[in-house]
C-alpha cells in the first residue's frame, strides 16, 4: 500500500492563514517530517518516546473510543504542532493544560497549545478521541479491516492514522502500552507481552506491552474472537499465536504454518543474531486481503496466504522483517530494500536449509524468468518511487543484489554482515547508503559499482557486468540459455509474492492537505 501526495497551490497560503497571529512561521511543527515519497507522513518539532493508549472498542458497531497519552520532547520552540489522525477529536491537553485544536487536510491535527514550547522539554500530550474507524476514508480508502466478529488495523506505511494520533513516520519510533476494553468473549491483540487482562460489567480490558522502539506502521490492533495458543521459547520469550474462530478451510494450513514461528525465529537468530525483542508469534484474522505485514512481535497474515497449503516462507520472510524493517527500520521510505531485499532473501537462505534450492538457485532461476525488455529491470529497489514501493522487483531484484554481494565477498564475511548489521543499527534507522558503507568497512571490497548495477540501474545487467558483480561462470552459462531448473521452493516462495499486495490503495492522486477544517477551544 502505498500513496502518492500532491502539494496544492493553495497550500502555502492555507498554512499561513492557520497561524496563530502571535507565532512566527519558525516556532511552527512542520507538517511532514520530511520523506520525499509521503510529504503529508509525519511531523516536524518534537520526538515521541511512548505512546499509551487506553482504547474501548465495540465490535458491533465499529465505534472506537480512545484516550491518547503521548510523550514526548521538542525539537524546536513550538507555538503549533501537528500530530496525524483522522477520527473526531473533543478534547486536547498540552501539559496538563487544555489546548486549541484543528483539523486540516486527510488526516492533521494542529495543536496550539496554551503556552508555547520551549525546545529540549519533556511534553505530555493527551488526545480524547472517537469515531467508527472504517468510515474514515483517505484517498477513498481505509486501513481499517472490518471482520465478522470485530476489526483489524494493518496497513503499510500508514495505518495509525485510523486508531490512534501520531508522529506517524519510521523516522519516530516509541515503546507502546496499549489498553483495549472488548466485550466479554472477544480478545484483543496487540504487539508485545500481554500484561494482563481483567473483566468488568461485561467488558474485558487487555493490557499490552511492547518496550522496545516500534514504529507507528508496526502498531497494530486486532479485535475479534480468536483461538489463542501460548508457549514459551527455549529462552523464555513468550509465544503468542492468534487464529479466528471463522477461518474455514484455511484454518489447518494457517496454524501448520504459524504454529512453527518459534523454530524459524531459532534458525534466524543463527543467521541475523539475537532475536531483537521480548515476544513474538503472529495472528490470522477473518479478512479478505490477500498480504502479509510484519507488524513488530506480532505479524499480521491474511488467510489467503495460506489457501493452498501451509506455507512456512511466509513466516519466515515476515519473522525475517524483525531484524530487518523493525529493529533496523528505514529512514525514509525510498530505502526499502533495506527492509524487503532482506526479507525476500531470507526466503532464499530457508530453501537453502531445507534442501529445497540453494540461495544461488534461486537467483538463476529468478533471473532467467525476466528478459531483459521486461520491466521489472526498470524498478531501482535502492529508489523505486512511490508507485513502485512495493513492486516485486525490490523483492526479487533485491535479493538478487544479495546473492551478487555475497558471491563478491564470499559467504563468511557476508553471513558476518547480516548479523553485524542489525547489531549496529539496533532500534534505530538506516538508509541503503549506511548498507554499502557498513559492507565495504567490513569487507575491505570496493562495492559501490555491485550496488548501482543491481540496485539503481533501470536495466537488466549484462552478463559481463553480473560477472563483474563475482556471479558463477556456470551460473552465467545457464543464464545464457535461459534455461534454468526450477527450484523446489519456487512454487512456495512465489505464492508469499502477496506479501506486497497491501490493496490497491495508492495509485490515485490526492491533496496533500485541502482546507483548514474547525478550530476548538
Amino acid at each position: 500500500m502505498h500513496r502518492r501526495f500532491i502539494v496544492p497551490s493553495a497550500l502555502a497560503a492555507t498554512l499561513l492563514l492557520a497561524i496563530p497571529a502571535a507565532a512566527s512561521p519558525g516556532t511552527v511543527g512542520a507538517p511532514g517530517i520530511g520523506d520525499p515519497y509521503y510529504p503529508a507522513s509525519g511531523n516536524g518539532g518534537y520526538d515521541v518516546s511512548h505512546y499509551d493508549l487506553r482504547l474501548k472498542y465495540q465490535p458491533t458497531t465499529d465505534l472506537l473510543e480512545g484516550t491518547a497519552t503521548i510523550l514526548a520532547t521538542t525539537t524546536q520552540e513550538l507555538s503549533r504542532f501537528n500530530l496525524d489522525f483522522g477520527l473526531d477529536v473533543s478534547e486536547v491537553r498540552v501539559n496538563g493544560k487544555k489546548a486549541r485544536f484543528a483539523t486540516s487536510g486527510d488526516h492533521e491535527l494542529e495543536v496550539t497549545p496554551a503556552e508555547p514550547l520551549a525546545k529540549g522539554k519533556a511534553v505530555s500530550v493527551v488526545v480524547r478521541y472517537a469515531g467508527k474507524p472504517s468510515e474514515l476514508k483517505i484517498n477513498g480508502w481505509t486501513a481499517w479491516a472490518r471482520t465478522p466478529d470485530g476489526g483489524v488495523a494493518a496497513q503499510e506505511p500508514e495505518s495509525a492514522v485510523w486508531w490512534y494520533p501520531s508522529n506517524d513516520h519510521p523516522l519516530d519510533k516509541a515503546t507502546y502500552d496499549i489498553s483495549v476494553s472488548v466485550p466479554d468473549g472477544t480478545q484483543a491483540i496487540s504487539n508485545g507481552v500481554l500484561q494482563s487482562q481483567s473483566s468488568k460489567l461485561g467488558w474485558t480490558r487487555f493490557n499490552w506491552r511492547s518496550d522496545k522502539p516500534q514504529a507507528t506502521y508496526l502498531t497494530t490492533l486486532a479485535v475479534g474472537k480468536f483461538d489463542i495458543t501460548t508457549d514459551k521459547t527455549a529462552d523464555g520469550l513468550p509465544v503468542l499465536n492468534a487464529y479466528s474462530k471463522d477461518l474455514g478451510a484455511n484454518a489447518g494450513a494457517a496454524r501448520a504454518s504459524l504454529e512453527r514461528t518459534t523454530e524459524v525465529a531459532e534458525w534466524l537468530t543463527e543467521v541475523f543474531g539475537p532475536y531483537p525483542y521480548n515476544a513474538l508469534g503472529g495472528y490470522v484474522p477473518n479478512v479478505t486481503s490477500g498480504f502479509a505485514l510484519e507488524t513488530q512481535t506480532r505479524p499480521f497474515y491474511s488467510p489467503k496466504q495460506f489457501a493452498n497449503g501451509a506455507n512456512v516462507s511466509v513466516v519466515v520472510h515476515e519473522i525475517a522483517h524483525q531484524w530487518y524493517g523493525n529493529s533496523v527500520s528505514v529512514d525514509g521510505w525510498k530505502e526499502i530494500w533495506i527492509n524487503e531485499g532482506f526479507a525476500r532473501y531470507s526466503q532464499w537462505l530457508w530453501s537453502e536449509k531445507e534442501g529445497e534450492g540453494t540461495a544461488q538457485e534461486l537467483a538463476d532461476y529468478t533471473y532467467a524468468q525476466h528478459p531483459a525488455d521486461d520491466p521489472f529491470w526498470k524498478v531501482k529497489p535502492g529508489d523505486p518511487g512511490p508507485d513502485d514501493q512495493f513492486a516485486l522487483a525490490v523483492y526479487d531484484r533485491g535479493a538478487l543484489a544479495l546473492q551478487a554481494l555475497r558471491n563478491e565477498v564470499g559467504d563468511d564475511t557476508f553471513f558476518a554482515l547480516l548479523r553485524g548489521w542489525p547489531a549496529e543499527h539496533a532500534h534505530g534507522n538506516a538508509n541503503v547508503g549506511d548498507f554499502l558503507r557498513y559492507a565495504e568497512r567490513v569487507s575491505g571490497k570496493p562495492l559501490a559499482a555491485l550496488f548501482d548495477t543491481w540496485l539503481y540501474q533501470p536495466s537488466r545487467p549484462a552478463l559481463p557486468a553480473a560477472a563483474d558483480a563475482g556471479l558463477a561462470e556456470a551460473a552465467l552459462s545457464a543464464r545464457s540459455a535461459a534455461r534454468v531448473e526450477r527450484p523446489a521452493s519456487w512454487k512456495k516462495i512465489a505464492a508469499t509474492n502477496t506479501v506486497h499486495d497491501h490493496g490497491d490503495h495508492g495509485h490515485g492522486e490526492r491533496p496533500d492537505r485541502g482546507h483548514a477544517g474547525h478550530e476548538h477551544r
